[in-house]
């Protein structure tokens, strides 16, 4: 595996930057071999050494691919989807001229393919078996077999209290079950069992976003959850702590609700949760008659 910052540049006198690697945070890993859509970087990559720096000149016939790829690595840097808006498209559809790639200047390079400069720097390389393939990278074999093996790091890192730490060990094992779940029918036995091993991954996931106080990403997955599976206790009691968190105070209370209609004897953790709510509610109500006085003593 090799690991580089890259800088894409439109050949020309001007060099226009199309890609910064430096400029979002993260190097470029790369895994020899797996038939990455862009092979002239892996032949570059291949005549380089850790810690040196070169630029290559290729053809547009070598980088025809480059605004798919692009589009994947920037929707990766940002959170989301690498093959977001290609699931359900069909090859004639990606082949259209005004099939676009949510990127202007990616639409002008694929309608328009011309030569690129690659400014690549080399940081590290590292032999088979001594590293971790990200999700994205591996194969529909390798993600289900990682998955169990990412889940116990992700619940070991939260036993030592890194839990973001711990949040991107669940988000990647979802991510690779959610990959494979996505060329399943859904609804069908293998959709379904998929979805049965994400939903254990997304409540641990979901108990670290309270942690972080992230509260309105947890409403969302936890209401994806129980429109699915409507008995999910685990989902109505982190869904109902996060509505507390954000004042949503009848939501709250219709979570927890529920929590002990599905599981009686929750009901010391519930009461605990509704006293702590009160106490809050007290407490802001007693702040907002100070407020509201001083504005009306004016």
């Amino acid at each position: 595996q090799a690991t580089f910052h890259y800088r894409t540049l439109r050949c020309g006198d001007e060099e226009t930057p199309v890609d910064d690697s430096r400029a979002r945070g993260k190097p470029m890993e790369l895994i020899a071999g797996k038939k990455f859509k862009l092979p002239v970087w892996e032949v570059a990559l291949r005549t380089m050494r850790p810690g040196e720096r070169a630029r290559f000149r290729c053809d547009a016939k070598h980088v025809v691919l480059y605004p798919l790829v692009s589009k994947s690595l920037r929707n990766i840097a940002a959170g989301k989807d690498p093959l977001e808006g290609q699931r359900h498209c069909c090859s004639i559809a990606q082949m259209h001229e005004h099939y676009s790639l949510g990127y202007p200047d990616l639409d002008e390079l694929q309608k328009n393919p011309q030569p690129l400069i690659f400014d690549i720097e080399v940081l590290k390389v590292e032999p088979p078996g001594s590293y971790q393939q990200d999700p994205w990278a591996m194969t529909d074999e390798e993600k289900l077999q990682a998955v169990p093996q990412i889940h116990k790091e992700g619940n070991e890192l939260y036993r030592q209290g890194k839990v973001p730490e711990a949040a991107a060990k669940y988000y990647d094992a979802i991510a690779c079950l959610k990959n494979l779940q996505m060329k399943e029918q859904p609804g069908s036995p293998d959709w379904i069992e998929l979805d049965q091993k994400i939903t254990p991954l997304l409540l641990n996931y979901c108990q670290c976003k309270l942690q972080c106080e992230e509260y309105y990403e947890v409403l969302d997955h936890c209401s994806s959850i129980l429109n699915k599976y409507e008995d999910n206790v685990k989902a109505y009691f982190k869904r109902g702590k996060a509505h507390a968190a954000v004042w949503n105070v009848a939501e709250a209370q219709a979570d927890f609700a529920k929590v002990l209609a599905l599981d009686p004897s929750l009901r010391p953790v519930v009461s605990k949760e509704l006293r702590s709510l009160e106490a809050r509610l007290r407490e802001k109500d007693a702040e907002d008659k100070i407020r509201f006085k001083g504005i009306f003593s004016q």
